[in-house]
């Protein structure tokens, strides 16, 4: 009798000791609170993304928001296979295939901008005039009103261009070349960071980048914006709607976002949030 109350004691001990300590168990089947997630896509988006992320991290402490670049396709496609919990754009979601399954949130609005090197004369082009040099129609500065060299030789324009899949390109080709094909000729380059110091490096050369990066803090060497028709490419215009060359800047997900990702949202659309965005030149 004494032998079967003390097993019945040690079975209700053991059953208070599993639900104490389960919480803390390795290798447990039951749910666990995620403290890190992956942002991931956009190069355009991920310098942001990046500034929002560190501060986050700063008022949420323990948690961690890993942002890595590879392209506004790549971020769709890893939101929809889950590779991460948050893919970054900055251009419109397609309304087909995997990406018309994506939820996206638009975090602002971004300007693009026309740069070249501070020293070039140009200081206003058109959008054909954009689109003839992206073609290859024009080849050198002087078809745009721009200069020769000290012997009267035409100096070429080294065109410069994003890589296929990136949202830069996607929002440029569909604003500016209306469907003709840029120049395989031109420059590919892997970033808008890249081409920021490519064109700053090239007195000859042209970009397209993202507005707000154009003044890039902590770089040592300027680029300039041109006009477009006659309009600056500035904050102020992309407001009132007068710069014509805009594009969204989203976060998507696959389905609702929950956890992390979904505090992570809601922060970036917080007044907290777009205020950062803001500051950086954005419209939030």
């Amino acid at each position: 009798m004494k032998a079967k109350k003390l097993k019945s004691i040690a079975l209700i001990a053991a059953s208070i000791a599993a639900i104490v300590l389960a919480p803390f168990l390795s290798g447990c089947d039951g749910p666990t609170e995620k403290h890190s997630i992956v942002v991931a896509g956009s190069t355009s988006v991920q310098p942001y993304a990046e500034l929002l992320a560190e501060e986050f991290e700063r008022i949420t402490p323990g948690v961690k928001v890993d942002v890595t670049g590879g392209g506004s396709a790549a971020g769709a496609s890893s939101a929809h296979s889950g590779v991460a919990d948050i893919g970054m754009l900055s251009r419109d979601l397609k309304n087909t295939g995997s990406e018309a399954e994506l939820t996206p949130y638009l975090i602002a609005e971004d300007g693009l901008a026309v740069i070249v090197h501070p020293d070039n004369p140009v200081a206003d082009l058109s959008l054909e005039q954009i689109r003839k040099i992206y073609t290859g129609e024009f080849k050198h500065w002087s078809d745009v009103g721009g200069l020769s060299d000290a012997k009267g030789k035409p100096i070429k324009i080294n065109a410069i261009t994003r890589e296929d899949g990136s949202g830069t390109r996607t929002a440029f080709e569909e604003l500016v070349m209306d469907k003709n094909r840029i120049n395989p000729k031109a420059v590919v380059s892997p970033s808008n960071g890249a081409i920021r110091y490519l064109v700053s490096d090239d007195k000859n050369a042209i970009g397209f980048i993202s507005l707000g990066l154009v003044k890039s803090v902590g770089s040592e060497k300027d680029v300039k914006a041109i006009a477009l028709d006659g309009v600056a490419a500035t904050e102020e215009n992309m407001i009132n709607k007068s710069y014509k060359l805009s594009r969204p800047f989203l976060f998507v997900t696959m389905g609702e976002p929950a956890g992390l990702a979904h505090d992570f949202i809601e922060y970036v659309l917080s007044p907290e949030g777009k205020e950062i965005l803001k500051r950086e030149g954005l419209i939030a």
